[in-house]
């Protein structure tokens, strides 16, 4: 499996109300310095099925959403994530 593959996969089993980091998604990925490849390639994903909103920065901020920071925010607070000024408060 490419790396694409395998970051799609590890995002996909995020459950509902927790968050990875894309550092942290790299890293079980396969390859821990690739956080940014990690977000282009979920700013790039079209499927639904992939939770990409679940993925944030290591310093707790809400990072990129390719459907917008809004809907992002919308989601994780449906969720039940703690939302303070575009950070996650767990």
């Amino acid at each position: 499996m490419n790396f694409k593959g395998k970051v799609l996969k590890v995002v996909a089993k995020i459950p509902k109300g927790k968050v990875l980091t894309y550092k942290e998604v790299a890293k079980l990925s396969g390859f821990p310095q690739a956080w940014r490849v990690v977000g282009n390639i979920l700013n790039k994903n079209q499927n639904p099925k992939i939770p990409c909103h679940r993925v944030i920065k290591s310093n707790g901020k809400i990072g990129g959403y390719n459907q917008g920071i809004k809907k992002k925010i919308a989601l994780l607070k449906k969720e039940g994530l703690k939302i303070e000024r575009v950070k996650i408060s767990v």
